[in-house]
């Protein structure tokens, strides 16, 4: 019989469990071989299964699955193009379970989580709840893994849930108010991880493992001391530890460093389709590490059987060119950005003037109005892209025209006009407006310089703004750097992606148009008060209103109330012009080969919602060449 216990947690918090013996000797004798081989490679006793919906068929197991990456850190697309959560979107972006058997939510306050008997880890060891208690107490309770406790995704009102396990295959997780963003984080492309491998950790834990073997992983893996040898052997997302099991399709062999990765089907995976065919069907994924600037040109070549990362929609026609000798097809997929670039004016920019331009509505209305969307369009998309602001895209229900409109329409004479009315009339010889002070309105436009694209939307951006009394300066820098300008304010303004989730419902969180993080690159310091409780709040009122509706949108268990939410949201964010954007629905090319089936014609190439290629189950896809490309 099972007998209940009940384990005091720091916070008062408490943890209950059950004993289980007979299967904790299980899970030992499996890690004691070492193997997987003495158990049967077989799902969990209730899969997963997945509908083959028209045109998809019935896969042919067995091939090899050539993608390209330009670092060997791209690597953890596998997870994210994998696509295994506890629950995920579909292609509706509606949540459903996937790892787990089932879930309740009692008015998005109590999560009562139901896992898969006889599902297993990728090395055979048994997925249960003792993998939910491990992470909870021996990680993110403990004080030197997490010394500021569980992560805040975790956290509501700074208190974190109370943690139960009803079960070997149930666990509970309730918090005092709602927490709408749980299951949406479980469900990320990258997502809030609340398990872990216990079987395979346990040995880096010091509970768990003595002093004398740990000191010698350690001093193997040369860390300093056990939490980093720890957390070194952990990333679960980044796939870069061999040894780590998993739960995604596949699982990575490879050591870094390496310019070739391969990952071998996961033979415990829980998904099967409706023929009761285990998934995924393609035995292997090798992962090539080539030059960003050879990946369409050896895409072309026919090297790779999937690709869309690294390749751009200028490289279309010459991927086009050679599709039927190379026996590809080019594939047009739709981004779904608020915006392909956006301008983000830092509000919390430490040159005093520009800050106070910065903060005033007319100046950014000014700015978006001088922007002549219709020649990016036409100049660098071939007139396939939407014209308008940084926004959800029409495809969303919480979609409005006057969201996408909102001081977009190209008006540089209205432009010119606020300005003027600002008190910028001066200017200098060249033309160039000049600031209270005397200095000429030169912007230096930060950015990560990682596409060429960019920097042509910028210098017709350029051209736009002389029309203004404005000269536009680009400045690239690493990616590292080019955040730490913005974060400590002294970029002025930069240029980046718009909205990340631009098809939201209203059960997902509308924190992107909120203060909410020091990364976001228009009010960076104000969202890292909200982040750490360091530094000042908005001192904008609108800008602080946004922040009251996320809050009540955090606290809201009501569907018409987050509507609500997300439309007054929407209508200021638009209306204030917080970030400026140029275009949207750019068509994204994906590069499939004629070998590989199941590939959706269209899709959404989406980060959030979608995971790219996570929500059409690459898992599905298959070769009709077993034996692969040598």
């Amino acid at each position: 019989m099972l007998s209940k216990m009940t384990v005091k947690r720091p916070g008062k918090m408490k943890v209950k469990m059950k004993s289980n013996l007979p299967r904790l000797l299980a899970t030992l004798l499996v890690v004691i071989s070492g193997s997987a081989l003495a158990i049967d490679p077989q799902p969990p006793e209730t899969p997963l299964i997945i509908s083959l919906e028209s045109p998809m068929q019935a896969g042919v197991r067995g091939g090899t699955l050539r993608m390209m990456m330009a670092k060997a850190k791209d690597i953890r697309m596998l997870n994210v193009y994998g696509y295994s959560r506890l629950v995920g979107f579909d292609t509706k972006f509606e949540l459903q379970p996937d790892i787990l058997l089932g879930y309740e939510s009692e008015d998005d306050r109590v999560f009562t989580l139901h896992l898969r008997p006889g599902h297993r880890w990728s090395d055979g060891s048994p997925f249960t709840s003792e993998d939910f208690r491990f992470y909870w107490k021996d990680v993110a309770n403990n004080t030197e893994l997490s010394p500021f406790g569980p992560p805040k995704s975790l956290l509501v009102d700074d208190q974190p849930p109370l943690f139960e396990v009803l079960d070997e295959l149930t666990v509970r997780y309730t918090w005092k108010t709602p927490n709408p963003h749980f299951l949406p984080l479980l469900a990320g492309p990258r997502p809030l991880y609340i398990f872990a491998p216990a079987h395979y950790m346990r040995q880096f834990h010091p509970y768990y493992s003595d002093a004398e073997r740990l000191e010698v992983l350690q001093k193997e893996a040369k860390k300093r001391n056990w939490v980093a040898l720890f957390k070194s052997k952990s990333h679960p997302y980044k796939m870069d530890n061999p040894e780590l099991p998993t739960l995604q399709p596949w699982h990575n062999t490879t050591y870094k460093p390496s310019d070739r990765f391969v990952f071998k089907r996961n033979q415990f995976f829980h998904r099967v389709d409706s023929d009761g065919q285990q998934l995924p069907y393609i035995d292997e994924v090798v992962v090539n590490i080539v030059s960003s600037s050879l990946i369409a040109a050896k895409s072309r070549a026919g090297e790779s059987d999937l690709q869309a990362r690294y390749i751009r929609l200028d490289n279309y026609t010459f991927l086009k060119e050679g599709e039927s000798q190379n026996n590809y097809q080019v594939r047009f997929w739709r981004a779904a950005r608020g915006s392909q670039f956006a301008l983000y004016p830092n509000l919390n920019a430490t040159d005093e003037q520009w800050r106070t331009l910065n903060q005033n509505v007319n100046y950014r209305r000014a700015l978006s109005l001088a922007v002549n969307r219709h020649e990016i369009n036409q100049v660098i998309y071939y007139g396939l892209a939407t014209e308008g602001g940084n926004t959800v895209l029409p495809e969303s229900l919480l979609y409005q025209d006057k969201f996408m409109n909102a001081w977009t329409q190209y008006d540089p004479a209205k432009a010119n006009k606020l300005l003027d009315e600002l008190g910028l009339v001066e200017r200098d010889d060249r033309g160039i407006r000049l600031l209270p002070d005397g200095r000429s309105m030169e912007i230096i436009v930060h950015s990560a310089g990682e596409e060429t694209e960019e920097t042509d939307v910028l210098q017709l951006l350029h051209d736009h703004w002389m029309d203004i009394g404005i000269k536009l300066h680009i400045r690239p820098s690493q990616r590292e750097v080019f955040r730490n300008r913005v974060f400590s304010g002294d970029a002025v303004m930069s240029v980046w992606k718009g909205l990340d989730n631009a098809l939201p419902t209203s059960n997902m969180s509308p924190w992107e148009l909120a203060p909410y993080s020091q990364q976001q690159l228009q009010w960076p310091m104000w969202g890292n008060f909200y982040e750490t409780g360091k530094g000042n709040p908005p001192t904008i009122p609108k800008a602080i209103r946004l922040r009251e509706l996320q809050d009540e949108w955090e606290h809201s268990t009501s569907k018409l109330q987050r509507w609500d939410i997300w439309q007054e949201m929407l209508d200021i964010y638009s209306d204030q012009v917080f970030s400026i954007g140029t275009v949207s629905g750019i068509m994204q090319p994906i590069v499939v080969s004629n070998r590989l089936r199941n590939v959706p014609q269209e899709g959404w190439f989406s980060w959030e919602p979608g995971a790219y290629f996570g929500v059409y189950h690459l898992d599905m896809f298959w070769l009709d060449d077993s034996k692969g490309v040598q």
